[in-house]
């Protein structure tokens, strides 16, 4: 079967590499350094399985899961990612991933969910099962955050950061102005009036480091 690695450090593509030679489904591999390219070749390309780094230059796991969904690409797609589980998996699975992983994944995890996802089944790790079924079934009422579009939420982290609007707009390609709109609304869902209480949120909610 043919999968795609993406991720913008090749340090990491070289290990995924090295562990996915080891797979015997795995006979074909192709790589690309950031999301642009990833979406690019699954685009032009058929491959088995892709797996996505969430957070890669000019696009993320998660902006290329929203574009294969919405040209309706037949792809298996295991979302890779530095951020706490519970915080994103949720969202990835709404978009049509199979799989979400933390990076701190063992290797025999990674090969099972590798190994499952390839045979046509999803992977929700041991450590976000729970939590996964408790916001599906509603028995957690949510948090802030929750409340925020994709964007919205994007923003919001860049803000708990610490930059600026001028650098969101520069890092988005978008005007000062526009994320000045959007911080608007983030602070009114979210009941808050200062980036500090942006940043002791984010904090708090394993959000940011």
């Amino acid at each position: 079967m043919k999968v795609l690695l993406a991720d913008d450090h090749s340090i990491v593509r070289e290990g995924l590499k090295f562990h996915l030679k080891s797979i015997k489904e795995c006979d074909l591999i192709d790589e690309a350094y950031n999301g642009d390219e990833a979406w690019r070749k699954i685009r032009d390309n058929q491959y088995d399985m892709a797996i996505l780094d969430i957070s890669m230059p000019e696009m993320g796991g998660l902006d290329v899961l929203r574009k294969i969904r919405d040209a309706k690409i037949e792809i298996r797609i295991l979302i890779l990612s530095i951020f706490p589980q519970e915080q994103y998996a949720i969202q990835s699975f709404k978009l049509g991933a199979a799989g979400y992983l933390s990076k701190d994944t063992s290797s025999d995890e990674l090969t099972y969910a590798i190994k499952k996802i390839l045979s046509g089944g999803k992977y929700i790790g041991n450590t976000f099962a729970e939590q996964f079924v408790s916001d599906l079934t509603g028995a957690d009422a949510g948090k802030s955050h929750e409340k925020l579009s994709r964007r919205e939420f994007q923003i919001m982290l860049l803000l708990a950061k610490g930059k600026s609007t001028s650098e969101i707009g520069e890092e988005l390609l978008i005007s000062p102005r526009t994320v000045s709109t959007y911080r608007f609304r983030i602070m009114k869902k979210m009941n808050m009036s200062k980036n500090a209480e942006l940043i002791s949120y984010s904090i708090r909610n394993n959000l940011i480091e």
